[in-house]
């Protein structure tokens, strides 16, 4: 039942991440297209580089949790596809404990930066002196989203012994 709910809690989270993350693709062609149209006439919005520099690194963190979570990242398979069906899942919890360990360990580092860069009240050195904290922020927000997909899929396998891609697959949860 817990397991579940995190499950539900961690799917609907990557889904609005990973929506976000669509929406900042649009907005990054819309502002490369308005970029274009107004260099046509000698003008600019002069912030184009510093904006999508920011859209494309907090994309790229909102997306870890949704491409994780629907099994999109990149998977090297030669060792696993040797082992045994039935002990696969201690490779994968193995890979998804050390994978939550460097990123909690990012995650509590990048989050340093962020408060120190709210204190301190740090600003980009664009015509838009945007608070660094804001981008920042909007990364440490999608690192901690992975940390928390990667915790409930460790969870998974280790009371369901499988994975939770498999579990989403067969449309209905299996307890062990």
């Amino acid at each position: 039942m817990f397991l579940d709910l995190l499950l539900g809690c961690s799917r609907f989270l990557n889904k609005v991440s990973g929506s976000i993350a669509m929406l900042l693709i649009v907005y990054i062609l819309g502002h490369i297209l308005l970029e274009i149209v107004l260099r046509l006439f000698g003008t600019s919005t002069y912030v184009l580089d510093e904006f999508v520099g920011y859209a494309v690194a907090t994309l790229t963190f909102l997306g870890l949790g949704y491409s994780l979570e629907r099994g999109s990242l990149i998977r090297v398979g030669l060792v696993i596809e040797r082992v045994p069906e039935s002990k696969r899942w201690l490779f994968d919890l193995f890979a998804t404990l050390v994978s939550l360990a460097m990123f909690a360990w990012i995650y509590s580092y990048w989050q340093t930066n962020v408060v120190r860069s709210f204190n301190r009240g740090t600003t980009s050195q664009s015509i838009m002196e945007t608070p660094l904290w804001i981008p920042q922020g909007l990364v440490l927000v999608g690192l901690g989203l992975l940390c928390f997909t990667l915790f409930t899929h460790a969870l998974i396998l280790l009371f369901r012994q499988q994975s939770p891609e498999i579990q989403s697959a067969s449309g209905h949860s299996q307890e062990h």
